[in-house]
């Protein structure tokens, strides 16, 4: 029976329930030809079913990564999707994988930063996740995406400084946390009380690297 039966669409369902459980059900048996029927059908004619199995796959990439970080390319082809939840889903998706296939997604940076540019807040938040996971797993990646990472904390909207600074902290090293900490404290200003505690939760461990 085609994994598919079990998609929210499938089961006329307007939830996100049975994806859900689909993602959980995959991560736990590690089914490779179920998991690479949901890949396939990232190209379905039927958007519900695209929207569902994306859904699957960032779930089961919260879960059990290594089981879709061999579809990243896929992954990343759907960042030029004209499909908005396609793109911000498989924004989400790298950003699972990102860590464990870096050395697969370093040559394609400039294709994350060009769909973080037009993309929605959902995008830009996994793409800020999915660049620093890759800039984290190499010292030559790091010095070449780092300086964009840095120039997106000093230009985002005050309110997302919080959580873009806590993703980017994955990225900070001895070499570069002087820098980081610069441009966290020169935000600082802004900040509501809530904000602040983050943000010198984010220095605190910044000066612990």
């Amino acid at each position: 029976m085609s994994v598919l039966t079990q998609l929210a669409s499938a089961l006329n369902r307007r939830d996100d329930a049975p994806n859900h459980e689909l993602a959980r059900r995959l991560a736990e048996t590690r089914n490779a030809t179920d998991i690479a029927e949901v890949v396939s059908n990232l190209c379905n004619s039927d958007p519900a079913i695209q929207s569902d199995c994306i859904k699957v796959l960032y779930e089961m990439g919260y879960l059990a990564p290594d089981l879709i970080a061999p579809f990243a390319i896929d992954f990343l082809r759907l960042l030029r999707s004209k499909n908005n939840r396609l793109v911000w889903g498989g924004m989400i998706a790298l950003s699972t994988v990102a860590a464990l296939c870096a050395d697969e997604l370093y040559p394609h940076v400039a294709d994350i930063q060009k769909a973080m540019g037009r993309g929605s807040v959902i995008t830009i938040d996994a793409g800020v996740m999915t660049l620093s996971g890759i800039a984290a797993a190499n010292p030559e990646y790091n010095r070449a995406i780092f300086p964009y990472l840095l120039d997106h904390l000093r230009s985002c909207r005050p309110k997302d400084v919080p959580q873009r600074a806590e993703k980017v902290l994955a990225a900070v090293t001895a070499a570069n946390k002087a820098d980081f900490v610069t441009i966290i404290e020169n935000r600082l200003s802004n900040a509501t009380d809530s904000q602040l505690a983050r943000l010198r939760r984010v220095i605190k461990k910044a000066h612990e690297k």
